[in-house]
């Protein structure tokens, strides 16, 4: 379906086309009352069709999938990116493998894990595993580069691979124990363990028995925080949909050997296709991206393409993969505690984007705006003795940050220690590109006083973009006057803006100067780190970039290059005694990073 200006913004499919797209338009002209808002404005919109045969249904499920992907139209459900989501890693193909927190899953033959809801979620299954197996916890490079075994030894929390012998098999082992618990396998790990406690006991090694008894008492006592809804062990998913008129949400329940081990919440806005649609691309896009399908996928309502969609996931699994809809027992409770999630989740939702609305509202309502403020950019730049330049732009979209719409700076033609000269830099390269600088936003804030609300003024005056959308500045309160709260500036009023008693807006604007100060700050800190890398090593006589790269390489920072001895540097590959000794002289004055 495509609007008046040719813009695909919406794409479906259809054993019967005819009778597909007649259910939209014969109500929209008899009965417009039966028809929700977000149809009925897609209807209006819809001035020209494309369509496509294929010759199996198959085709037509995998066209509609890439066709989704590619354009991305407005009224049908998109699946963000998970990347930002933290997922276990674990390299199998590695002698001595490591856990790992990852936020990139990639087809490289390791196990991953997850992903989970939060940082803290897979932190805290990961400071149990840690405490329960002996995996080793240092990094690839510290454990290539260690020369003694470290605390995590000592305590015997570490069978410490990196300076001792370690049997693989044993080691081995030990992986085998993590991902059945990360598998959510863990009475089948206990009882394993039991078997094996019994056993050692049985040959008078009680001292390993020992080990192994409190062993199993912590991931039991890990067992009970974890809720059993079924008794028959199986991995599986369990889908429930809540709409509401503007929003809608999915609830992911991860069963796994009959534990329910969390959920998750999908929203999405502006969706026109039914419940059964809503399922059935959502599992599409979901299932192919994640690094585990279980063997059942549960849901609440009847799935016309569910044999086909299934095929298609037993052929991504390498097994067989079942879409069900339960109407009793275990399962059906299942689901039924799937939808109750969902509502409340909805609920949630809903309350929290009226508090948004509101928020903005009140701002548009403020500032005297035309239009709802619905996306905010912050501009802010970062150096420090005038080196490394850089400046950093963050997006909030609905009171929300846009993280992909994130950018940085390298500061390339004023000079750094020119505030004014590098926030107009920056100004003109996120807006001077025509057509390509949209989206505009609604309101550009910058961090400083009048002077800097100056600079932005007269360059979007001269990009020919003023009045285009509101501008202000926001600059930190001067505890030598006495002044209390960080001040708001807009054009044409010499004092700061007076909020009033609505304190939340100027810590809404504050929380989005902040983060772009946070952005701002990490590009630079980076920035800096490698250039006194560069700056440290590049001044020493004798060490060009093979040796630099070599030395990097085998000690990881200039930390440890500045920790190391002559004969530890001359040891390295590429390396001599002359060249070792130019090092320790030059590199030991040298501020730590």
């Amino acid at each position: 379906m495509k609007d008046g200006r040719g813009n695909i913004i919406y794409v479906g499919k259809a054993r019967n086309l005819k009778k597909r797209l007649n259910s939209y338009f014969t109500r929209f002209y008899s009965s417009p009352q039966q028809l929700d808002i977000k149809t009925g404005v897609l209807v209006r919109k819809i001035t020209d069709f494309d369509t496509i045969l294929t010759h199996t249904e198959k085709e037509a499920l995998i066209l509609e999938s890439n066709l989704i992907k590619r354009h991305k139209p407005r009224y049908n459900v998109i699946l963000r990116d998970d990347k930002r989501y933290p997922s276990l890693r674990l390299d199998i193909n590695s002698l001595y493998p490591i856990l790992s927190v990852v936020r990139k899953l990639e087809k490289d033959g390791a196990l991953y894990f997850g992903p989970f809801a939060s940082s803290s979620a897979v932190h805290q299954t990961l400071k149990v595993i840690h405490k329960t197996f002996k995996l080793r916890k240092c990094k690839t490079k510290a454990f290539q580069n260690r020369s003694r075994p470290c605390l995590n030894h000592q305590i015997g929390a570490c069978l410490a691979p990196c300076c001792l012998s370690v049997d693989q098999n044993r080691y081995q082992e030990i992986v085998k124990e993590v991902v059945l618990f990360l598998k959510g396998r863990t009475p089948d790990l206990i009882k394993k363990i039991k078997k094996e406690m019994m056993a050692t006991a049985a040959t008078q090694d009680f001292e390993k028995a020992a080990v192994l008894r409190d062993k199993m008492f912590a991931l039991e006592k890990t067992l009970e925080k974890q809720v059993a809804v079924t008794t028959d062990f199986i991995d599986r998913d369990v889908l429930a949909v809540a709409r509401s008129t503007e929003s809608s949400l999915i609830t992911l329940l991860f069963i796994r050997g009959g534990f329910l081990l969390g959920t998750r919440g999908f929203s999405f806005s502006e969706i026109i296709s039914t419940e059964a649609e809503m399922i059935g691309t959502f599992i599409r896009q979901y299932y192919e991206t994640t690094p585990f399908i279980p063997k059942e996928i549960l849901i609440p309502t009847i799935l016309e393409d569910a044999p086909l969609i299934g095929e298609v996931l037993s052929n991504i699994k390498g097994q067989k993969v079942r879409i069900l809809r339960p109407q009793r027992g275990e399962k059906f409770h299942l689901v039924k505690l799937a939808i109750q999630n969902a509502e409340d989740g909805l609920k949630e939702l809903v309350a929290s984007e009226a508090v948004d609305k509101d928020l903005l509202a009140r701002l548009q309502k403020r500032f005297k705006m035309k239009k709802l403020p619905a996306r905010i950019e912050c501009v802010d730049n970062s150096n420090i003795a005038g080196k490394e330049a850089v400046a950093a732009v963050v997006v909030f979209e609905k009171a929300k940050p846009v993280k992909s719409a994130y950018r940085r700076y390298r500061i390339k033609t004023a000079a750094a220690r020119d505030d004014y000269a590098c926030l107009e830099e920056v100004i003109k390269r996120r807006f001077g590109k025509g057509e390509k600088s949209k989206p505009y936003p609604d309101i550009l804030m910058v961090d400083g006083g009048k002077g800097q609300l100056n600079i932005a003024i007269a360059v979007l005056k001269e990009l020919g973009l003023d009045g285009n959308f509101q501008i202000l500045s926001i600059a930190k309160k001067d505890e030598e006057k006495s002044e209390t709260q960080d001040k708001i500036y807009k054009p044409g009023q010499v004092n700061p803006v007076n909020l009033g008693r609505e304190g939340d807006l100027l810590l809404f604007l504050q929380r989005i100067r902040d983060e772009a100060h946070r952005f701002a700050i990490t590009f630079h800190r980076r920035r800096r780190s490698m250039a006194f890398i560069r700056s440290a090593l590049d001044t020493i006589p004798g060490i060009g970039q093979k040796r630099k790269k070599s030395l990097l390489k085998h000690f990881g920072s200039i930390k440890k290059i500045r920790a190391a001895t002559l004969e530890e540097l001359s040891a390295v590959p590429g390396m001599n005694r002359k060249a070792a000794e130019n090092v320790l002289t030059r590199i030991s004055d040298e501020e730590s990073i």
